[in-house]
């Protein structure tokens, strides 16, 4: 019997491994990822969707936030924390947008 739950905890073993925490393993969001992301929704100007990117990055917001942004199917302006961002990235990504107003648009 024993051998039989040893056995069976060490078959076990690689399936609860595999289990854990993936978003450590994923890579860092770039500025780069974020303005191929913006264009492909839309923003045809490359220097705009560069700037933009930029901003979102140097505003702080976390990896998670920036994931969502990438994920993001929604072309228009939305409410960030309506995305399932937390309230601390929603409050910086609308930041940043108002930002990305005085920063970016008119520059490119």
């Amino acid at each position: 019997m024993r051998i039989v739950l040893i056995t069976m905890a060490i078959a076990a073993l690689p399936l609860v491994a595999a289990c854990g925490d993936d978003k450590a393993d994923q890579p860092q969001v770039t500025a780069a990822d974020l303005s191929r992301s913006l264009q492909e929704k839309g923003i045809k100007d490359a220097n705009l969707a560069d700037c933009a990117a930029k901003v979102y990055v140097d505003e702080g917001i976390s990896q998670a936030g920036l994931r969502i942004l990438l994920k993001s199917d929604d072309t228009k302006a939305v409410d960030p924390e309506t995305l399932g961002m937390s309230k601390q990235d929603a409050d910086l990504a609308r930041s940043a947008t108002r930002k990305i107003a005085g920063a970016c648009i008119g520059k490119s």
